[in-house]
């Protein structure tokens, strides 16, 4: 009798210990102040190199949609494409002379010389140069080259207004 007097005593004492544990955490668990939630406010204490962090972010993501508002898809022109360095360099200098507002792409692709020409956001802005550049070059076929051009934003550029 004694031993099942000390069992269920010892099961009682283990409840109530329990109860007693769960009492005392949800008590400490209501720790804040109420005044503190009466005035309705938060302080962030921060490190002062978070804010010119952030600045230099902002900063970052500014270049580059400048630069990516610098580049969209058009035309260019191919105007040769030969293995003959001396008549390649001959057209180049003729066509940066004839147009200097426009770009001349050179480039070597083995075996060949390849010329590019312009920056031209639709077919239509291309074919009067097509067409002088064709009369130039004694009648030679020139052909549309879809491609990513370089595009030279507004002075007024502002980033913020892109979204």
């Amino acid at each position: 009798m004694v031993s099942f007097l000390t069992y269920s005593m010892h099961q009682f004492m283990k409840r109530v210990f329990i109860l007693f544990f769960i009492l005392l955490i949800s008590f400490s668990s209501f720790a804040q102040l109420t005044d503190s939630l009466s005035q309705n406010k938060i302080t962030v204490h921060q490190d002062y190199r978070m804010e010119i962090l952030a600045r230099r972010e902002a900063d970052i993501n500014t270049a580059i949609l400048k630069a990516e508002s610098r580049i969209g898809k058009g035309y260019r022109l191919m105007i040769l494409n030969t293995y003959d360095r001396a008549y390649a360099m001959k057209v180049r200098g003729e066509l940066l002379q004839n147009y200097p507002e426009q770009k001349t792409y050179m480039w070597y692709a083995n075996p060949y010389i390849k010329i590019k020409f312009g920056n031209f956001k639709t077919k239509e802005e291309a074919e009067p140069y097509r067409k002088e550049i064709s009369k130039l070059l004694n009648g030679a076929t020139i052909y549309y080259l879809p491609e990513t051009i370089e595009v030279k934003p507004d002075k007024d550029f502002n980033p913020d207004d892109i979204n």
